[in-house]
């Protein structure tokens, strides 16, 4: 059933894939089966995928593992769809993983890292309290400087020691905390507290204290949102003992790897937790697990934070070219996830049931199937 709306225009979008590493391509494919259902009911969008190999299997056989051609190619697309990347047996001369997911968030200046820390109602959670089910979050990272920095800062004496600079610069923050102030905004009129956390060790660093000194600055600006700050000591703690007290967090590199880790595992794993890394003109979305090399070839893999992630792709597409049909499609994704797992039948082999990737794939697609076709899904 497609929707018939008279005067619209199709869109094509250009979607630059890049598989990945281990379970990267075993969750890519039925996603992108997924985003071809929604795409091809709408009368407003249809998605073209142009599909790259990079990563550590590549470098492993050429020594390159962002080719030329891959980069061209998310630079001139909409949007980057990405499954996972890196391997730990397979390393740069310095010792650090292959990580092509950080080369394009320095490339194309993706400063803001968007991670949802939501429950599904039905699927697990390791929090026994009731209150768990309300828990609906999002952590926005700052994904291009902070202590990852350091990647291209780091001074060597020697066999002595290594010293890793962390960057917080004004530019980058002043669009982060901007960023975060208009999606608690937006969160807000969807009935959120729209609440702006900043996430920081002010008290210890001096870089830490003029990342909160320009929240602060960001704060005045935004005087309809509130805004707060706690350090990440005291965050971690309250993720774990009362996760739903937090609306928005903003904080930095580090500490939102480590803390969306947190989050994903409130959620029921990594297989549960979206992403997306988002600039002024370009953004990726991938699910924020890893390539997971000890279940990779099994097909047991979560496919569950692949969808949602591409979820994403299709609102933020919808925001940055209007398109009413792109989030009417995110939301038949996200309401044949969330039905899915309603019921609490749905218990994947991540958290000690059966449902393999073909299972919870099965799930999501007949589940999509009774969203595209209701005559009410939000614009």
């Amino acid at each position: 059933m497609a929707y018939l709306l008279v005067g619209v225009s199709m869109r094509e979008f250009r979607i630059a894939v890049l598989p990945g590493d281990g379970i990267g391509g075993e969750v890519m494919a039925p996603c992108l089966t997924l985003l071809e259902s929604v795409a091809s009911r709408s009368d407003e969008f249809r998605l073209r995928f142009e599909t790259h190999e990079a990563g550590a299997q590549l470098y492993r056989r050429t020594g390159v593992a962002l080719p030329d051609a891959a980069l061209r190619a998310a630079e001139a697309a909409d949007a980057v769809l990405l499954g996972a990347m890196g391997l730990p047996d397979v390393r740069y001369p310095d010792g650090t993983e292959i990580a092509p997911q950080l080369d394009l968030r320095e490339r194309f200046g993706l400063y803001a890292g968007v991670r949802p820390i939501r429950v599904l109602p039905g699927a697990p959670t390791p929090l026994a309290d009731p209150r768990a089910q309300r828990i609906d979050a999002v952590l926005v990272r700052e994904s291009t400087e902070g202590l990852f920095a350091a990647r291209t800062m780091t001074r060597r004496e020697g066999e002595a020691a290594v010293f890793d600079t962390m960057r917080i610069s004004r530019d980058t923050c002043e669009r982060l905390f901007a960023f975060a102030f208009t999606l608690a905004r937006r969160r807000r009129r969807a009935g959120r507290p729209g609440r702006v956390t900043c996430v920081d060790k002010a008290n210890v660093l001096p870089a830490m204290a003029f990342f909160r000194q320009l929240f602060l600055e960001s704060a005045s600006r935004h005087p309809d949102i509130q805004a707060d700050c706690a350090y990440v000591d005291a965050v971690g703690l309250r993720l774990v003992r009362a996760p739903w007290e937090f609306d928005v967090l903003v904080t930095e590199n580090m500490f939102g790897d480590i803390l969306s880790d947190v989050g994903a595992a409130l959620m029921g794993g990594m297989g549960m937790a979206p992403s997306a890394d988002i600039g002024d003109g370009h953004a990726v979305f991938q699910p924020c697990h890893g390539t997971a090399p000890d279940i990779a070839g099994r097909g047991v893999a979560n496919p569950t934070a692949m969808f949602l992630s591409a979820a994403m792709m299709l609102d933020w597409l919808g925001d940055r070219h209007a398109v009413q049909g792109c989030h009417r499609a995110a939301a038949a994704i996200v309401g044949a996830v969330e039905a899915a797992y309603a019921d609490g039948s749905l218990v994947t082999v991540e958290n000690g049931g059966t449902a393999d990737t073909a299972a919870v794939t099965a799930r999501v697609m007949r589940g999509l199937e009774r969203h595209m076709a209701s005559p009410e899904l939000p614009a």
